[in-house]
């Protein structure tokens, strides 16, 4: 099995403190190999009050965390019944599992946070072998020959007419082959 991303319903105003349990549960049950990241969808917000500009953090999806997790029935049950969480978002409910974001949907709610799906330092480097996920080189498969871990680019080595050609990528417009 591997990981996706899942939706899970919380309390709303209470999705930091979800996040920080769902942590302390994976980490003393031993399922950081099961859950691995916990996002709170945020954005900032610049908000003029008085003359004053400030800067505020605002909850894209209030009542809704991202959980990237293999879906097994230990790790389902941890996240269903941590204190807060009402439910998983795409489960019809009577025990049935629930199904995954796409990658694109990932991709647009994790780089509006200038986040990514693919974890570039730990899960990408050089010589690896990815697909490209989209853009006109899309279902080409290629080799990593650099990363940019500040612009969340990389370069990867194409082949294209028997040729290798080297393009510059978007992190959300590969996935790992």
């Amino acid at each position: 099995m591997e990981k996706e991303w899942y939706v899970v319903n919380t309390y709303s105003g209470h999705e930091n403190k979800v996040k920080e349990k769902l942590e302390m549960r994976a980490n003393s049950m031993g399922m950081e190999d099961h859950i691995y990241r916990i996002v709170v969808p945020e954005q900032k917000e610049v908000e003029v009050k008085d003359g004053v500009k400030k800067e505020k953090l605002k909850k894209m999806f209030p009542g809704y965390i991202l959980v990237e997790m293999v879906m097994t029935d230990e790790a389902w049950f941890i996240v269903r019944n941590t204190p807060g969480v009402t439910g998983f978002i795409g489960s019809s409910g009577k025990g049935a599992k629930p199904f995954p974001l796409t990658p694109a949907e990932v991709d647009q709610i994790l780089g509006s946070m200038g986040l990514s799906r693919l974890d570039m330092e730990n899960e990408l480097t050089v010589g690896d072998t990815v697909k490209v996920s989209n853009g006109p080189f899309s279902g080409m498969f290629g080799t990593i020959k650099s990363l940019d871990l500040e612009k969340q680019k990389l370069e990867v080595a194409l082949d294209l007419f028997g040729q290798e050609t080297i393009v510059e990528l978007a992190l959300h417009e590969i996935e790992k082959a």
